[in-house]
């Protein structure tokens, strides 16, 4: 009994002795409340607003589905301009949506581009109720309204904890190590080209850990033994000059 207690009140740390209760009545084991609040006294844990909440990583896990990252990243150009890429991606599938990229950020362009994903969103069958952001100025009280005015609630990382956003700036890392340290940027055009290519690679094609090695959306979701496909059945298809290859069987 005792080790169940504990268990419950661990794993669920906004339950209070009643629920926690109420809980055992249910799985059969008949507690009163103030038992439950003597074994959790205890083992040293106090009443539910005591007790430590969701960890970061919990929550993340919990509300992937339904969570959205943002960030900017730069590039210089040949002649060393310097352009500005604002994306989004899905905590969930790791869908990246490119929303521009734009050698001045300001308020009126950040805040357009919000508008235009919300009219994307808003065709998805799970609806985002959150967006992760840092506290980069760029990010202005009207770019908050658009998503608010959706229903989505802005969580704002802590200062100078970009873990506190790993999954947006670990896409920064991928796109920079397979693409553009590969490449010579002209101009804002170009590096808009460049990445709208490689965010459909990304989307459609490149495999993720996370996702047990599956593309976000892939192109051919039925699978086939690996012993059936011979390297004639393969077909594989240049992107980016070549510097991407995507493959796929033969039809």
């Amino acid at each position: 009994m005792r080790e169940l207690v504990l268990r419950l009140a661990r794993e669920n740390p906004r339950w209070g002795y009643q629920r926690i209760a109420g809980e055992l009545r249910g799985l059969g084991l008949t507690v009163s409340a103030s038992m439950v609040r003597n074994l959790l006294r205890q083992a040293g844990l106090g009443p539910a607003g005591e007790r430590a909440g969701l960890s970061w990583r919990q929550f993340l896990r919990t509300q992937a589905q339904s969570m959205l990252a943002v960030d900017f990243f730069t590039i210089e150009t040949v002649s060393l301009r310097r352009l500005y890429v604002l994306f989004y991606i899905e905590l969930g599938s790791r869908r990246v949506h490119l929303a521009g990229c734009t050698p001045n950020p300001d308020s009126a362009w950040v805040t357009q581009q919000a508008r235009q994903l919300t009219w994307t969103l808003a065709e998805q069958a799970t609806p985002v109720r959150f967006l992760i952001r840092d506290r980069d100025s760029k990010f202005t009280r009207d770019f908050d309204t658009v998503f608010r005015s959706e229903g989505v609630e802005i969580i704002r990382t802590p200062i100078r904890s970009p873990k506190a956003n790993a999954i947006a700036e670990r896409f920064v890392r991928t796109v920079r190590a397979e693409c553009l340290d590969w490449l010579l940027v002209l101009n804002c055009r170009h590096l808009e080209r460049v990445l709208r290519v490689y965010v459909d690679h990304y989307n459609r094609q490149r495999p993720h850990r996370a996702l047990n090695l599956r593309p976000p959306d892939p192109e051919h979701p039925t699978l086939r033994l690996a012993s059936s496909a011979r390297p004639a059945d393969v077909m594989r298809r240049d992107r980016l000059g070549g510097l991407i290859h995507e493959y796929s069987l033969a039809a």
